[in-house]
């Protein structure tokens, strides 16, 4: 049973970030705070341990704005580079608290990830410079962390298999442009859902803002904010129009769970 929850939006926005180089649209040169959107990732914080889902290229940017210090484990939802190249980042943590880090992934997000940093997955005695120290875990079905209950929740990013998670009353769905109905299931009875809602236009690989209140209203959590947001939905003028429950994330959100009580 999960005593204690809260959420840290890390990160907010599509694989460009806004503002995106170059663009000079109304939100990419917003002075609202909550139109600046970093690479997406979350930590969940739950009976004190501090679990990353995603390294985005800014971790370690986010993680000064957010003030997170402690990393206790990292989830991947896949291995796309906008949710893995921040990886290095996570050395920091190895020496803040002198232990090695576990990455948990599905099989295919596993072997990309030690393709791509397979400096940080060997041990090499007198490697030139200073490394992560990480070790990996394929996520095979619901797992226990920490004395945490994980429910992976698959889902589809175009024709890639994903994965969501669920944490009690909690569920992080990003990168999805598909929910298989057993996977409807497995999201009833939720609190909070982070969910997929791009840009207004239909993507190939991700819900659009309609289709993800379409989806919300399926699912029907108290609260559904959308995540890996472009340029294209600004923050305030878009949450006016959004149904009742429903909003956009952002960058620094903190999502509390003051009466938790989850078996």
């Amino acid at each position: 049973m999960i005593k204690s929850l809260r959420v840290v939006i890390l990160g907010s926005g599509t694989s460009h970030g806004i503002p995106m180089i170059g663009c000079s649209c109304p939100v990419c040169t917003s002075d609202n705070p909550h139109d600046k959107r970093t690479r997406t990732s979350i930590v969940v914080e739950a009976d004190s341990r501090f679990i990353l889902i995603d390294a985005s290229p800014e971790l370690r940017l986010q993680c000064l704005a957010c003030k997170i210090t402690r990393i206790d484990a990292v989830l991947f939802t896949h291995y796309h580079a906008d949710h893995v190249v921040g990886l290095d980042d996570l050395r920091r943590f190895n020496y803040l608290q002198d232990t090695t880090l576990t990455c948990y992934g599905d099989k295919a997000t596993v072997a990309e990830l030690k393709k791509m940093f397979s400096y940080a997955f060997n041990e090499k005695p007198g490697y030139p410079s200073e490394k992560p120290h990480l070790e990996s875990m394929v996520i095979d079905g619901a797992f226990d962390l920490f004395g945490i209950h994980i429910l992976p929740i698959p889902l589809f990013h175009g024709e890639l298999p994903i994965l969501g998670f669920r944490f009690g009353p909690f569920a992080y769905c990003t990168d999805c442009s598909r929910i298989p109905p057993s996977s409807f299931k497995l999201l009833e009875d939720l609190e909070v859902l982070v969910l997929d809602g791009l840009r207004r236009r239909v993507h190939p690989t991700h819900f659009n803002l309609a289709q993800a209140v379409r989806a919300a209203r399926q699912i029907g959590a108290g609260r559904t904010y959308f995540t890996h947001i472009t340029h294209e939905l600004p923050h305030e003028t878009t949450n006016a129009e959004l149904p009742p429950g429903m909003g956009l994330a952002y960058d620094g959100q903190v999502i509390e769970f003051p009466n938790l009580a989850v078996r």
